[in-house]
């Protein structure tokens, strides 16, 4: 394993921990121990065969980038591009995240004004 992949992975995962809530935050810190490689494994596969039903009412895609996740912590030629990826999601979530609260603050201030 690269010690840069294994950086940025880290760095992915704490910037995903930051934007979840505490409890998600602690559930993602448990299944992340070296120990429950086995757990990361399955949940990974089991999360990619479910965005490959995306079509489905219950899934969608959203468990594709979950299940990668789950598996780039232990094979390590995913690392680096599943890391990237998941630090980009987080920064167009931060991104539309600020833009909606703008705009519910601007639309505030347009209603008290009348």
């Amino acid at each position: 394993m690269s010690k840069e992949s294994q950086r940025c992975l880290q760095e992915a995962y704490e910037e995903l921990e930051s934007e979840l809530p505490d409890r998600l935050a602690r559930a993602v810190g448990w299944v992340r121990a070296p120990e429950r490689w086995w757990l990361r494994v399955t949940l990974g596969i089991l999360c990619l065969v479910a965005g490959s039903l995306w079509f489905l009412p219950v899934v969608g895609l959203e468990f594709i980038p979950i299940g990668l996740l789950l598996l780039a912590q232990d094979i390590p030629f995913l690392q680096r591009p599943v890391a990237r990826s998941i630090l980009w999601l987080v920064q167009k979530y931060r991104d539309v995240r600020a833009w909606w609260r703008a705009k519910r603050a601007h639309r505030g201030q347009r209603s008290s004004v009348r």
